[in-house]
């Protein structure tokens, strides 16, 4: 079957052309028309670069609708869309320019001049800036590109887009989402989540995560809605757009900065009908205290890179504060002992899921792809959890040592990678503990050679390497680590140690 990601967004949209699509806080609009005209500017734009359906276009710019017009061109010709996030460092981008070999990567304007010289060592072909004005670089290269209208139809299983996710061992992996799983998941998600014609978007979620890019946009773009376009989150400015908007995607990072709000509560929300959150795991506490000073409960769902969203608490029944609902339609969803038997209802096991919204697989890794995919097409999460009797999934825990900050996926591995090469560091663990805002903190626990080192040593370390996002706050010093009678590093007991890190 031949389809296009793009077009089914754009037949959406397509009756309402003359509607807002999009709406900066400094009061710039696109209509959809726009918005429409934007993307087939781009798309020519990027024939004329010699892009070709099926090549990579990498992508690490700061959140525009000039980005979101590059996206719909990207999809419109048939490339592969890859998103970076802007706070990965140079020495990341090269591991991910060196593996996902595009034929054009754009960055931000002010990263032009480091990473050119990273992109020509990784033989792209060509770089270009984007910023987040119209005045210069690719977008008002755009603008002055005639529009191409032409939509690339693809085999369904065709690569639209390649989201890295982190691996265990420091090497990150691209998940491979065809238009067919990004189709199927944003029709789920508008099905399920029950759009309205009226409804309004507060996105304030950054378009490099699936979240934001996927989840929130896609259905937008479906269901002809207005975005209220923020480039981050600000508790404040979010607040002020609540009597606008019907809808808030975020994560649980962001309830809680609303709530800290002096006197937020039911008469900022008297318009909003739904409030999802994901990417990180909400506490039934913070649920509780969402509901209480509001009125509303929060819809969580349980999503990942590889398959979009794959269980979600109803839009009509009981949304249970501690869990994350139920396998989406066409979605299977079992928990298994370690080699795949599905256990009964109420046991803790391993989470395996199946369906359409499945990745096709790890962008040249096909070794990674078959240990995670089994041989009957269940993906194997690397999540823990257990399904109750009517089949409503909850998150018991992780099997693998994932770090979830403020809805951002952190790899421990990757960090000691860094620690352990600085000179005097013997040995590094890393683990995540609670943290009130973001859910997790990042916290490093060393041994040194000799003396321990400074901490601002360790900080110019990570800071050359390292996003920001993946920085511990908190370094701690011991004699030597915890460890099991095979030697191996018992990060639960230092996650005991260390849990009230971030209490003050």
């Amino acid at each position: 079957m031949r389809v296009n990601l793009f077009k089914t967004l754009q037949d959406g949209y397509q009756k309402n052309l003359g509607k807002t699509s999009i709406e900066t806080p400094t009061g710039e609009t696109w209509s959809f028309a726009e918005l429409d005209e934007l993307s087939a500017r781009f798309a020519g734009l990027l024939r004329a670069k010699g892009v070709k359906p099926g090549d990579r276009v990498v992508v690490q710019i700061d959140k525009s609708p000039g980005g979101v017009g590059l996206y719909l061109g990207v999809l419109r010709i048939g490339a592969v869309f890859v998103p970076l996030n802007i706070a990965y460092t140079p020495n990341e981008v090269e591991y991910f320019l060196s593996n996902a070999r595009p034929s054009l990567f754009v960055c931000q304007p002010g990263s032009l001049d480091a990473l050119s010289e990273i992109a020509q060592a990784a033989n792209v072909p060509a770089i270009a800036p984007l910023g987040t004005s119209s005045d210069a670089g690719l977008w008002r290269e755009a603008l002055d590109t005639a529009p191409d209208d032409a939509i690339e139809m693809r085999d369904e299983t065709d690569v639209a887009a390649i989201v890295y996710t982190s691996g265990t061992t420091g090497r990150s992996k691209g998940a491979m989402l065809s238009h067919r799983a990004l189709i199927s998941n944003t029709h789920m998600l508008h099905e399920l989540w029950e759009f309205e014609p009226d409804d309004v978007l507060i996105h304030a979620l950054p378009i490099f995560h699936v979240h934001g890019l996927f989840f929130a946009l896609h259905t937008s773009l479906l269901n002809a809605s207005t975005m209220l376009f923020h480039p981050g989150f600000d508790a404040a400015a979010v607040r002020k757009e609540m009597p606008r908007a019907t809808i808030l995607m975020g994560v649980p990072t962001y309830y809680s900065r609303l709530l800290s709000l002096d006197g937020f509560g039911k008469e900022d929300c008297k318009s909003m009908r739904l409030f999802v959150s994901g990417s990180a795991p909400l506490t039934a506490q913070a649920s509780e205290e969402w509901t209480e000073a509001t009125g509303h409960a929060i819809l969580e769902r349980y999503g990942m890179s590889e398959a979009g969203v794959i269980t979600s608490n109803p839009y009509n029944g009981e949304r249970l504060p501690g869990t994350v609902g139920y396998a989406m339609p066409g979605t299977e969803v079992k928990i298994c002992d370690t080699d795949g038997a599905a256990l009964p209802a109420g046991s803790v096991g391993s989470i395996e899921i199946r369906g359409p919204n499945l990745f096709n697989g790890y962008w040249e890794m096909p070794e990674k792809t078959a240990q995670e995919v089994r041989e009957d097409g269940f993906f194997i999460t690397g999540d823990l959890g257990e399904l109750s009797e009517d089949g409503r999934l909850k998150i018991v825990g992780r099997s693998k040592d994932l770090i979830i900050s403020g809805g951002y996926n952190i790899y421990p591995k990757e960090i000691e990678s860094v620690l352990d090469d600085v000179e005097g560091v013997k040995e590094s663990a890393v683990v995540g503990v609670p943290h009130a805002d973001v859910g997790e903190g990042v916290v490093a626990v060393l041994v040194a050679e000799a003396d321990e080192i400074e901490t601002t040593t360790l900080q110019t370390a990570l800071d050359d390497n390292l996003a920001r996002f993946k920085h511990p706050r908190r370094f701690y010093w011991l004699s030597e680590l915890p460890r099991n009678t095979m030697g191996k590093v018992q990060k639960n007991k230092l996650r005991e140690q260390f849990e009230t890190a971030y209490s003050d």
